[in-house]
């Protein structure tokens, strides 16, 4: 998936979006942006639209997890169709299940686009199989390991310590470090005051 210029999407939709843009160099360019543009302008800016605030959402989180719009359109129309459970609640489980999310979750990855590459590269098992699909849903229960002849490759020589130095590692997964692999143990858990993004939101931008 092609991106473009990261710091000028992180401006528009906030520093969550790119790892590369959660820097203390990006703040500073940030506040001084904001207070030039405070500075200059005497006109009051005009609210935003409904649509303008759920298109902003859904780019948020599709860039976030790094999907094409062919591909996230997917996630929602599946979420939509599926009864049981709210559609927000729905779109989360899909889009945290993808095997490069979960290989970032573990800490095998830095960000979710070195996961994507990890994974294409063919450095995944998912229970004992060598997997290149970044995409894959990941389900209760599968294993997801860094393949025996690829645990010495240069990729992976530090992430004892990186993985020591992450944050936490979401309740819904388990890891074995000296192993290197982890289990879905359950299936991911929808908080919405854990996000950076609004999935309501996004449904709601689909469902117009």
């Amino acid at each position: 998936m092609i991106i473009g210029p990261k710091y000028k999407i992180c401006k528009r939709l906030g520093s969550g979006v790119f790892e590369k843009c959660q820097t203390e160099k990006f703040a500073l360019a940030q506040s001084k942006t904001g207070r030039t543009k405070k500075s200059s302008s005497k006109k009051r800016p005009r609210a935003m639209t409904n649509y303008g605030r759920q298109l902003i959402e859904k780019q948020k989180t599709r860039f976030t997890y790094g999907i094409s719009e062919n591909q996230f359109s997917n996630y929602v129309k599946k979420s939509i169709e599926k009864k049981k459970t709210p559609p927000s609640e729905e779109l989360f489980k899909f889009l945290e299940s993808r095997l490069d999310n979960v290989v970032y979750r573990l800490g095998f990855a830095k960000t979710r686009r070195m996961a994507r590459q990890i994974v294409s590269h063919g450095h995944i098992t998912v229970n004992g199989r060598r997997l290149s699909i970044p995409s894959y849903n990941v389900k209760v229960g599968d294993k997801i390991s860094i393949k025996n002849e690829r645990k010495n490759n240069s990729l992976f020589i530090n992430l004892d310590k990186e993985i020591m130095d992450m944050p936490s590692i979401p309740p819904w997964i388990s890891l074995n470090l000296k192993n290197k692999e982890g289990i879905l143990k359950n299936a991911p858990v929808y908080n919405p005051s854990d996000l950076l993004f609004d999935l309501q939101s996004v449904i709601e931008f689909y469902n117009r």
